[in-house]
């Protein structure tokens, strides 16, 4: 059997402003509203990603508590955060999203999950079971939330 690829990614276009998108990805107590892979329950609002260093948390549909490093941030293009349990280092998996604005009502959409740096043997089967069809609805699910915000 062959390794499946250590990085996922999709990609489409979404009928809405960049910064209109950022905003639904940017304050996670959105992401659950548009989480394809329904693992996401709620995050406190007020958590809103500025730069590179801030934390936010997630609670998981099973109950767990995830704290998101972020390591990547250009306001309006570019975010990513590294998961960790409370209080650990991060394990070495990465969700990240770029925008690339074609004009002001249409943006290119990359969702990415990188698990090439995984060191938790735990998660091995779960990051392995993430494919770009699960990355895809999540963007499915924002592109309607964003569109029905009349953005």
């Amino acid at each position: 059997m062959t390794e499946p690829e250590q990085i996922v990614s999709a990609t489409r276009v979404i009928s809405a402003g960049a910064a209109a998108i950022f905003e639904l990805i940017a304050d996670p107590s959105n992401q659950p509203r548009w989480d394809g892979n329904e693992n996401l329950a709620s995050a406190a609002p007020g958590q809103r990603v500025h730069q590179i260093g801030d934390v936010f948390k997630m609670t998981l549909t099973n109950g767990a508590v995830r704290e998101n490093h972020v390591v990547e941030f250009i306001e309006g293009t570019k975010i990513a955060w590294r998961p960790a349990e409370p209080g650990k280092q991060p394990p070495g998996h990465l969700w990240r999203w770029q925008l690339e604005p074609i004009n002001a009502s249409l943006t290119n959409v990359t969702h990415t999950y990188d698990w090439s740096a995984l060191t938790d043997r735990n998660r091995l089967e779960k990051a392995r079971s993430t494919t770009p069809e699960m990355l895809r609805e999540s963007m499915d699910k924002l592109a309607m939330l964003v569109q029905s915000l009349g953005s």
